[in-house]
């Protein structure tokens, strides 16, 4: 099976780095952004991508859809995309593809797994999580391109790990080599798992750091802090200092993904509520 038009929601900066990705790859890159800001829309026309009339217009076209929103708004979107596909059957023979990309907790994955089964057989649903930063070209190591590397098709890319799981595959491997697809196992709520225990570690580990901080600059020991982790652990330092100045971009999106980890760590791990 052979795709060509690849459907991503939203275009933020994960989003469009994929959408950069596939691009370069010589996919059609397509998404729905009338109800999205004027900066996002342009952002996603000056990348090339394909801005589409409406939601079903999006689902009707495109071979493979990845879903990547805010937590919060995983379950809404897949509520929308599958309201959006009702038509799909009269216009298109083959199923939709949709790869949920979202940092929701397995419980949630699998609510909106029963959502996709429950709609018929021309959605197919992807459990799935992002491990990573987002796409970005390599640049060449070579100051003066040579003839050899002006012929090359692609660049060379660094990408995210896309951990997916449950009984259905993409079907066509050169997506998922480009994509850099991981499929972990047959069943739906393992690939959102993962990402939940790597997201507990390293977001946990953030806001540690800002209430170790905060604590320590209310003691008046801030300083005596930093310097005792650069003698004795200066690569949580460094990590610390990275991603708290980082954070506040993406404040909004790690409220719910910290929610998500949370009932991920009581579900699936059997802690209790208040830990």
């Amino acid at each position: 099976m052979s795709f060509e038009a690849i459907g991503i929601i939203s275009i933020g900066e994960m989003g469009l780095g994929i959408a950069q990705l596939l691009i370069a790859h010589k996919y059609r890159v397509l998404t729905y952004a009338a109800d999205r800001s004027e900066l996002t829309q342009k952002r996603a026309w000056t990348a090339g991508i394909e801005l589409r009339p409406s939601l079903q217009d999006l689902v009707d076209t495109s071979d493979v859809l990845l879903s990547i929103v805010p937590p919060r708004d995983a379950r809404a979107t897949a509520e929308r995309l599958i309201a959006a596909s009702s038509a799909r059957t009269a216009v298109r023979d083959t199923p939709l593809w949709v790869l949920d990309l979202n940092a929701v907790s397995p419980h949630t994955a699998r609510e909106i797994a029963t959502l996709f089964s429950a709609a018929g057989s021309h959605l197919r649903f992807i459990d799935g999580g992002i491990v990573g930063g987002p796409p970005r070209e390599i640049p060449s190591s070579s100051s003066s391109p040579t003839p050899e590397d002006n012929d090359k098709e692609t660049p060379n890319w660094h990408c995210p790990r896309l951990i997916v799981s449950g009984p259905d595959k993409l079907p066509e491997e050169a997506l998922t080599q480009i994509l850099n697809i991981r499929h972990i196992s047959e069943k739906v709520g393992d690939a959102t798992g993962l990402k939940m225990c790597f997201a507990a570690l390293t977001k946990g580990f953030f806001s540690l750091a800002i209430q170790s901080f905060t604590t320590a600059e209310g003691l008046g020991v801030l300083g005596e802090l930093k310097e005792l982790m650069s003698v004795f652990n200066p690569r949580a330092l460094e990590m610390a200092e990275k991603g708290v100045v980082g954070m506040p971009p993406k404040a909004y999106r790690w409220v719910g993904e910290m929610r998500e980890i949370g009932d991920t760590m009581r579900g699936e791990g059997g802690f209790e509520a208040e830990l």
